[in-house]
């Protein structure tokens, strides 16, 4: 099952940086267990959101060429605070350095500007059809369903952030 934790894009400079934000409500099923009393965002869906951010300013900044993008690694992964309902996780990842097959970023989570989160990251990418060739089908469909989700988070008329795409 996907799922997406970044709520909506609110800066993105292609092949640069990216800002997001992930609105916490008392209405996501996992917080009635994480901690009962105690609702709080898991740390492993906070690096969670930071990967998307990373992902989307990857599959920008190459037109959305590849259908797959996947954290290869989280480096020095700092914990600072707790999320909790109400209130709002902006994301801001960073591309450091990227080669063919891999960017590496650094990707930070604050709540009312105190870091929550940190981390340094490494995505992979690839095409299905680099591993398997008759896949190129599937990978058309995921790159289709990408720029669709894609659209909902970044409006292309520019209302909902503060940079544009180029």
């Amino acid at each position: 099952m996907r799922f997406t934790l970044i709520d909506r894009i609110v800066e993105l400079e292609a092949g640069s940086r990216i800002s997001a934000v992930k609105n916490l409500s008392m209405a996501e099923e996992y917080l009635a267990d994480h901690f009962p009393g105690f609702p709080v965002m898991p740390g492993v869906l906070m690096l969670e959101a930071m990967t998307e951010a990373g992902a989307w300013l990857v599959r920008v900044g190459e037109d959305f060429a590849h259908s797959i993008v996947v954290l290869k690694e989280a480096r020095n992964v700092k914990y600072g605070q707790f999320v909790q309902p109400g209130q709002t996780l902006r994301v801001h990842a960073e591309i450091v350095v990227q080669t063919d097959e891999e960017t590496k970023f650094k990707a930070q989570g604050t709540v009312d500007g105190q870091v929550a989160v940190s981390a340094r990251l490494v995505l992979q990418r690839y095409n299905l059809a680099d591993r398997v060739p008759n896949r190129a089908v599937t990978d058309e469909l995921i790159k289709r369903e990408m720029r669709d989700l894609f659209g909902l988070l970044w409006p292309s008329n520019g209302e909902g952030g503060e940079s544009s795409t180029t």
